[in-house]
């Protein structure tokens, strides 16, 4: 799974920006194994975007949130995208797996090319 499912887990997981979300919780909202989560949230402090605490879990930088917050709109508009274009029954998991791959910029002119019929959601 890539980084971006996690980023996202993370941000729609914690309950505030300070409490550490567990690596067990984003495991198993992404349904994979604790081992897993916690290699990735190793990944993702290496790159900066979490800081990671043994036994306590993950908090988002201020980088990270900022980049958790672009990957939750294009999730939005890709939502939008493939429920209301292409009609895909299960357009959530559609949308979840092709986050991490389409730029915010392509996400953007989705919204303003093919979802005319009310402005994008905001972020």
């Amino acid at each position: 799974m890539a980084p971006a499912q996690y980023l996202l887990a993370v941000r729609r997981l914690r309950a505030d920006e300070t409490t550490p979300v567990p690596t067990g919780a984003i495991a198993a909202e992404l349904d994979r194994s604790p081992a897993a989560a916690t290699e990735m949230a190793d990944r993702l402090a290496e790159r900066g975007l979490v800081e990671h605490e043994p036994y306590e879990g993950v908090v988002l930088t201020e980088e990270g949130d900022e980049r958790a917050d672009r990957l939750a709109r294009t999730y939005e508009i890709l939502c939008r995208f493939c429920r209301d274009v292409l009609c895909i029954d299960d357009y959530e998991a559609e949308a979840s797996a092709l986050v991490g791959t389409v730029s915010a910029d392509v996400a953007e002119r989705l919204a303003e090319v093919l979802l005319t019929d009310e402005k994008a959601p905001s972020p």
